[in-house]
């Protein structure tokens, strides 16, 4: 890994995702319906970004609101999502779900893991809502593809979560630590000296690259600040 902080972007569509690769952005978070918090994009959507960009796209897995995978029906439609996505050629992607505990949901996590044939994907921000950080880091340790956990480090963003941060990126030797800590949720440029002091370098934006908010248009020149301060 270099030394160089990656910085994604999230997009809904293929202005966006120019505006952001031209601003800087390494890759794209593809979702749809911001309102829920980011749900897969169409298939169409995908085909359209994937035709206008050249960077990485991870593309979201989640159907619903919240971070519950459902019944089993909604399941057997998450991994339907996976299949029509892998398709048309997606290779890396974005999931993540609880039970009501606040564990894992390891049968649901499993079986659309097993639906991306060994796609890389990022576990996202559920972690954030999780009963125990580290034995949800645990008991994901050993699914294939995993290279990037998105986090705040606490449900509340990354004021909250900064000394989560820091300490798991001190124990990125450890079972369970080796993905990639992607910081996302509340991120503020200000945040950036202390975390990429402790040698974190993944970096995700949603809201900051868009000056006039989700119904506005990302903004290069917004993402090319965020670039310039982690070049």
């Amino acid at each position: 890994m270099s030394n160089r902080a990656a910085l994604e972007v999230i997009a809904l569509d293929a202005q966006d995702a120019v505006a952001a690769e031209s601003g800087g952005a390494d890759r794209l978070e593809l979702v749809t319906d911001m309102a829920a918090d980011g749900l897969t994009p169409s298939r169409e959507t995908f085909a359209r970004i994937r035709a206008a960009v050249d960077i990485p796209l991870r593309v979201m897995l989640r159907l619903s609101d919240g971070f519950a995978a459902g019944d089993a029906g909604d399941v057997d439609a998450l991994v339907r999502a996976a299949g029509v996505l892998r398709a048309e050629g997606a290779d890396e992607f974005v999931l993540g779900f609880l039970d009501e505990d606040g564990n894992p949901d390891l049968v649901t996590v499993e079986r659309v893991v097993a639906a991306l044939g060994g796609c890389r994907w990022t576990f996202h921000r559920a972690i954030d809502r999780a009963a125990d950080r580290d034995a949800l880091r645990k008991g994901l340790a050993d699914l294939p593809g995993l290279d990037t956990y998105l986090t705040a480090g606490s449900a509340q963003g990354v004021d909250d979560g900064l000394p989560t941060l820091l300490a798991e990126a001190a124990r990125r030797d450890e079972p369970g630590y080796g993905p990639r800590i992607l910081v996302g949720g509340g991120l503020r440029l200000d945040h950036l000296p202390v975390l990429r002091a402790a040698g974190i370098d993944g970096f995700h934006i949603g809201g900051a690259a868009r000056p006039d908010g989700w119904d506005g248009p990302v903004d290069p020149a917004a993402v090319a600040q965020w670039r310039e301060a982690l070049a």
